[in-house]
Parts: structure tokens; C-alpha cells; sequence
């Protein structure tokens, strides 16, 4: 028996990375999964974002975990179309019990009066604008339900504490946490809980790529994942676990346990899965 068995759940930026890991795990554990992403390149974003193909196998992932699946492209900056893809999503399936507001961009490194405006406001755009288009698309629909439900905004460390040369991405970040905060008390009454998780470094593609290894590792020519992940690495220094990074899975795993009935008195809590990087600041 598992732990969502009967759910269903709505998650942004589904189709790699992190999105992609809630996806299957959820699945893993009895539930049927709503899913958006872009899919396409975002300017002026320095990395690639993910593509049809990714959404096409999260799709078979999610099967192969034992799931049902209804994935569609959709931009968390548009609300029409995040409002769209979560209606025809919940007429698929009949019901919505959760949302993971997951999807999330970064960008250039550089002082908060340095970044550029087109950069501070792609990034903030998606990383809060999205999450608010996401929750004011889904809730209604968990409301609807009348069973009560579980919000869940993939936040940041970056969310609760600076991290310098990223203030747009903190900014929104820490947004996020605020947004959390309300809805908690909005929603409550309702028996709809609502969380952050605040992970460190994750293992996925917006830190695991030429751009972002340059970034961490200036001094180096053509720096790579193996250099990024070394004890003597730019990440591992950061946690107070002997790790350079959190596995998708391991937020995954406190995403499921929100989502799930375990945690049916648990609100208004920014959670962190984080190695112990915020005990270093």
C-alpha cells in the first residue's frame, strides 16, 4: 500500500531534475501526477533547460514507477496557461490533492546592483511569479475536493539566508518562504497544509553544467562535474554533511512526506534538506 495511494498531485518543471524526481517517487508511492514544463530555452538563461524528450521520458518514468501521468508545455509565467494544463489535468483524473511548485531558474553571478535587469526579472518571474500562478491555479481545485490537501513550494537555503552573488534568485526565494507563510494561515481552516522545502546544492542540471562549473570554479580552464563533486570541490566545504551535493531523491523524499497524511499536522514549516549548509553561515 502506498503512501499517496489514490492522490493525485500537480508538479512544475516535471520534466527533469527535481520535477522530475518528486514525479516518480510520487508515483512510487500510489499517485497519479499533473505535470508542466517549458520545455525550451529561456533568454537569456546561460544554461539549457529541459526539452520535449526529457517531458517524453518522465512520462515513461513515471509509468514505470506505477503511476498514471498527464504531462503538458507549459510556461509557470503564464497564468492562463498553468490554469489551463491544471483544469484539463484534474478533468483527466476527477480530483487534485497536492501541488509541488517546483520549477526554478538561476542565473549570472553577480552583486545585487550588477545583475542585469533582463536576467533579475526572468529569474524572479519564474522562481516566485511561477509559484504564485501555480498555487492561484491549483488550490481551487484541492478546495474543491473538500478533503483538505497539501501545498508544497520548492524553496531554497536561499530562501531563509543570503547567498551573495544570487540576490535575485534569493530574493524570490525568500518570497517564496513569505507566500508560504500566508497561505498556511489562509488555508488552514480548510485542512490545506502548506510547506517549503529549502534544499542546498541539489545534484541536477541548473548546478551541473558548463556555466554553472565555471562559475564555482573560476580558476580552472575547462572545469566538470568530477572536478565540481572532489572533498576539495566548491560544494562539499559548503555542508556539514561530508556531501558536495543533495540528491534529487533526498528532496523528494521530504516532498513525499508532505505531501503524504504523515505529515497532516504539519504546516507554515520551511523545511530545510540541506547537509547542514545553513549551520555554516
Amino acid at each position: 500500500m502506498g503512501r499517496l495511494d489514490g492522490k493525485v498531485v500537480f508538479i512544475t518543471g516535471v520534466a527533469r531534475g527535481q520535477g522530475r524526481s518528486h514525479a516518480v517517487r510520487m508515483a512510487e508511492e500510489g499517485a497519479d501526477i499533473i505535470g508542466i514544463d517549458i520545455c525550451a530555452n529561456i533568454e537569456p538563461l546561460p544554461y539549457d533547460l529541459a526539452t520535449e524528450q526529457d517531458l517524453d521520458d518522465t512520462r515513461v518514468m513515471i509509468e514505470a514507477a506505477g503511476g498514471k501521468s498527464f504531462l503538458r508545455k507549459a510556461d509557470v509565467r503564464d497564468r492562463a496557461g498553468v490554469a489551463e494544463a491544471v483544469a484539463d489535468g484534474v478533468a483527466h483524473f476527477g480530483r487534485l490533492d497536492a501541488v509541488v511548485a517546483n520549477a526554478g531558474v538561476i542565473s549570472v553571478a553577480a552583486t545585487a546592483l550588477d545583475i542585469p535587469a533582463d536576467e533579475w526579472k526572468v529569474v524572479t518571474d519564474v522562481c516566485y511569479g511561477g509559484v504564485v500562478n501555480t498555487v492561484r491555479a491549483a488550490v481551487p481545485h484541492i478546495r474543491a475536493g473538500g478533503r483538505g490537501g497539501s501545498v508544497i513550494l520548492v524553496s531554497s537555503v536561499g530562501g531563509v539566508a543570503p547567498i551573495p552573488t544570487t540576490a535575485h534568485y534569493t530574493a524570490a526565494k525568500h518570497a517564496v518562504v513569505g507566500l508560504m507563510r500566508n497561505l498556511a494561515v489562509e488555508l488552514g481552516p480548510e485542512s490545506i497544509r502548506v510547506n517549503t522545502v529549502n534544499p542546498s546544492t541539489v545534484d541536477s542540471p541548473m548546478v551541473q553544467n558548463p556555466w554553472a562549473w565555471k562559475v564555482f570554479m573560476p580558476h580552472l580552464e575547462n572545469p566538470t562535474a568530477e572536478d565540481a563533486a572532489k572533498p576539495d570541490g566548491p560544494h562539499q566545504p559548503l555542508n556539514a554533511l561530508p556531501t558536495p551535493f543533495i540528491d534529487p531523491v533526498d528532496v523528494s523524499n521530504a516532498v513525499l512526506f508532505l505531501a503524504s497524511d504523515e505529515a497532516r499536522f504539519i504546516t507554515g514549516v520551511a523545511l530545510p534538506v540541506d547537509a547542514g549548509w545553513l549551520l555554516k553561515k
